[in-house]
């Protein structure tokens, strides 16, 4: 799988009613090496997106933003598609635009969390036949994945302070500074 590919399984993905069971059911259609092409993929976005800038943004969306919180609002940054996930990459005001209650999550949040597990999942199911949690599947993964040249992040230092968000991103505070999401 290319990053065509990925792309074009993240759109489908988000035409869907109920996406990330769709594309775990997806995915289970492929070769397991397509699968592990799959999560390098999307663990190439994630770090691609792993900016102190974006979390800044994402801070304003949700008044606050914790690790896991930054994590799963790049899965939702990427299962926007590559056109949305490239606009915020080098302009991340262009979610003030781009934020809808139909973009958002049931509960009103720029997150998906659920995406960030779906190649493992259809693995597990794959190579196992259940569902349950397979810490072996998991470590292969995690193996398969550094052989094809993924390297662990090295961490993050936030250039910014919660006092300089109203200048650095004028559109975002404006928009969500006193009314950040959730609150739809």
């Amino acid at each position: 799988m290319n990053e065509t590919s990925f792309w074009q399984l993240i759109d489908q993905d988000g035409s869907q009613e109920e996406p990330n069971e769709w594309l775990r059911d997806a995915l289970l259609k492929k070769e397991i090496n397509e699968i592990v092409d799959f999560e390098f993929m999307l663990q190439t976005f994630m770090q691609k997106s792993y900016l102190s800038s974006l979390w800044a943004a994402a801070y304003i969306l949700m008044d606050g933003c914790s690790d896991d919180t930054f994590d799963y609002f790049r899965g939702w940054l990427i299962a926007q598609g590559k056109e949305t996930f490239e606009k915020v990459l080098d302009d991340h005001e262009y979610l003030a635009a781009y934020i809808t209650e139909e973009t958002l999550d049931e509960e009103g949040y720029p997150q998906n969390e659920d995406l960030l597990s779906v190649a493992i999942e259809a693995l597990i199911y794959m190579k196992t036949g259940d569902d349950q949690w397979d810490d072996k599947v998991h470590d292969d993964l995690l193996d398969a994945l550094e052989q094809k040249g993924l390297a662990e992040s090295d961490g993050i230092e936030l250039d910014w302070d919660e006092e300089d968000l109203p200048e650095r991103f004028p559109k975002l505070w404006e928009r969500f500074g006193e009314n950040p999401l959730g609150e739809f």
